[in-house]
């Protein structure tokens, strides 16, 4: 089932906290009443608000959110915890007000998990294995391999990626990479109570910054790769890398597993405070394990993993790409660094065929052809068009034609460097709109298109529509081509001068293929 007009997956049958015994725990000054209130769940967002609810109002950059008091009241908020300035704002609503001592964010994830009875998850304390992953690059494909890899060894997995969350019956489109604090803290409890014991999540470099993973310590965390990305909020590369670093220290994980292919690996491995075991995919690379392809098409990456005692593993992954051997390996890693023999792992795969399905990353829209194969991708970073064109250009039997376009209102100086790999790496070269946002869309792709001459490689056409750009990639492509499209993923909408319009790339495609009588 879905979880049809929710924002977050609950706990079905949620247990109760006094409201005196949560505000003597953290030490919180109220104003009101508290005896006789209970809370059952928290939430910073006062739509998403039900019944016996703690409603927090932090602070916001144009508004506060004790200004939503009232509303979280008249769905049924039971209190609300803000800060001194949120208090005098949420005093008119007429519950009791909980003040902290700090900016409430601080003590979110505390607060959520102790109301939600998820304080002792992590290290296999209440029989689940919480797993994190954090990179640039190749998060969600992770949690999918983990998860599935879970499923072969014969435990109830949940997962929480970029494009979804998802645990038992229930799935939900995802808003975030990684929920808010109150959010995840409700998914996991809802979670343990499917019977999960075993919990994948993407852990971005926000989440680890902004405090959306406190009160979670993960059994095993890992670290893939690390290019540009999200400049914008962070600043340069440094501080980007010191938020991903940050999640290698003991409040956070036990232990850790890294790729050392890259310096960045290699830091991480150096520095991180939790003992970590490494992957290297490079010849001659030192480190505790070791990965080697035997065999790639289009269909898919053959593998051989090697590691400590002995330990070793011959497998396949339905997805193309060197770098999806080493997804596979990673998470294999991580379950063998929780406890959980990969032997287990083995006995519930045939022949060794990992059978994972990832939303929108690499996904063959018409993987039995006939005419060129069309794939849609979620990546639009630098490194990941760096790494799907090198893996594409291994296995693609005709011409790569690659389309994408870029965020508008983020990050605008990997936008030539996008352009530059794009066209470097392909012989066609479309680009079309992506989510202008409130920028110029032809200002965004005369920088996309600049960096792409650079490149003095691929024929470059200009298509803004990306509906139009999908119909001209297909009418020029042979039977043998290849064509990827990179950027919407499993997205379902369009972001236009502040609107979310309806655009699926997927259906889009789809549409496309069959009009061309190349897809049933």
């Amino acid at each position: 089932m879905t979880t049809d007009g929710a924002m977050s997956i609950r706990p079905a049958h949620p247990t109760e906290m006094p409201l005196e015994r949560l505000a003597e725990r953290f030490g919180l000054e109220h104003d009101g009443e508290l005896g006789g209130r209970a809370v059952t769940g928290v939430s910073i967002d006062s739509r998403d608000v039900q019944p016996g609810d703690l409603y927090v109002g932090l602070p916001g950059a144009k508004h506060h959110g004790a200004d939503f008091a009232a509303t979280a009241a008249e769905r049924g908020a039971v209190a609300v915890l803000t800060d001194d300035a949120g208090a005098e704002r949420a005093a008119a609503a007429g519950l009791p007000v909980l003040r902290s001592a700090g900016h409430p964010r601080e003590i979110l994830g505390e607060v959520s998990a102790a109301v939600y009875g998820t304080e002792n998850l992590g290290d296999g304390a209440d029989g689940a294995k919480i797993f994190g992953i954090t990179g640039t690059n190749g998060k969600t494909s992770v949690v999918y391999l983990i998860a599935e890899l879970l499923r072969a060894a014969g435990i109830t997995a949940g997962l929480s990626s970029t494009a979804e969350r998802r645990v038992g019956d229930a799935v939900m489109t995802s808003g975030l990479t990684s929920p808010e604090a109150s959010e995840l803290h409700g998914l996991l409890a809802r979670m343990v109570e499917e019977d999960a014991r075993g919990i994948a999540l993407e852990v971005s470099a926000h989440a680890v910054e902004r405090r959306r993973i406190d009160g979670v310590r993960f059994d095993v965390v890992a670290f893939n790769n690390f290019s540009q990305d999200h400049l914008d909020d962070f600043g340069d590369m440094e501080s980007y890398f010191a938020a991903k670093l940050a999640l290698f220290a003991p409040e956070h994980a036990a232990r850790g597993v890294v790729v050392v292919d890259s310096p960045y690996g290699v830091r991480v491995s150096r520095e991180s405070e939790i003992p970590v075991t490494t992957l290297a995919t490079e010849y001659g690379v030192e480190a505790d394990w070791h990965l080697a392809v035997t065999r790639q098409d289009l269909d898919g990456v053959s593998f051989v993993l090697q590691g400590p005692e002995g330990a070793r593993f011959r497998g396949r992954v339905p997805v193309f790409g060197r770098f999806m051997a080493e997804n596979a390996a990673l998470a294999l890693i991580m379950l063998h660094e929780a406890g959980i023999p990969i032997a287990q792992v083995e006995a519930g795969l045939e022949n060794g065929l990992i059978p994972v399905y990832i939303p929108g990353r690499l996904e063959a829209i018409n993987p039995a052809g006939p005419g060129p194969r069309f794939y849609v991708d979620y990546g639009h970073t630098p490194g990941a068009f760096q790494t799907m064109l090198d893996g594409l250009a291994e296995v693609a039997p005709g011409r790569i034609i690659f389309m994408f376009g870029a965020d508008g209102d983020r990050d605008t100086t990997k936008r030539e460097e996008m352009g530059r790999i794009a066209a470097a790496g392909s012989d066609v070269l479309i680009v079309c709109d992506y989510h202008p946002r409130t920028e110029d869309p032809a200002a965004i792709r005369a920088q996309l298109i600049a960096g792409a001459r650079e490149a003095n490689h691929a024929e470059i056409i200009e298509v803004a529509d990306p509906r139009e750009a999908v119909r001209r990639a297909i009418s020029i492509a042979g039977p043998e081509d290849v064509i990827l499209y990179a950027g919407p993923g499993h997205e379902d909408y369009q972001e236009v001068a502040g609107q979310h319009l309806p655009y699926s790339a997927r259906d889009e495609v789809r549409g496309a293929l069959r009009e061309a009588g190349l897809l049933q």
